[in-house]
């Protein structure tokens, strides 16, 4: 399948109808966000924490059967000024995994600030506050997808 770092590639690699799953990876960490098949509404799913490679592979074949998902999208993290340091090299090893392990297409989105939207939705009450020491990187998952799923529509004619 494909790795795509641009948004016209990836469109062009999707079925019309089909729902997307992000993904918010950390070294400890990957949250989960997904669309409706129509991929109008994005829900925050769930963190789990990262196993070997093999299980982390497996509990996302999983979500992607039960949600029936026909793309990827993975936060990538750019520095401020746009250029890739260590940690989006990282996941784009990553990706490059995924692609050949799940067989989908997937998109690289710009994660920058990501953590600080979840932060202010938060405060603000559009998302729920998690109780201590709960994870929000499936928040973060769900800002990258709503990111990825407004650049679609700015291309669609």
């Amino acid at each position: 399948m494909t790795l795509c770092d641009n948004l016209g590639d990836f469109l062009a690699a999707l079925p019309t109808r089909g729902s997307l799953l992000a993904l918010d990876l950390s070294k400890r960490r990957i949250g989960l966000a997904g669309t409706d098949p129509e991929r109008r509404l994005v829900t925050p799913l769930r963190t789990f924490e990262r196993a070997d490679r093999a299980r982390d592979i497996e509990r996302l074949r999983q979500v992607i059967r039960e949600r029936q998902v026909v793309g990827l999208v993975l936060g990538l993290p750019l520095n401020m000024d746009g250029s890739e340091g260590p940690m989006a090299e990282a996941a784009r090893r990553e990706a490059r995994r995924f692609v050949a392990a799940l067989n989908l297409p997937l998109l690289l989105q710009d994660e920058r600030l990501t953590t600080f939207a979840v932060e202010d939705a938060i405060e603000e009450g559009r998302l729920p506050r998690p109780r201590k020491g709960q994870p929000i990187d499936h928040y973060a998952a769900a800002v990258i997808l709503e990111d990825a799923l407004r650049a679609m529509a700015g291309l669609r004619p």
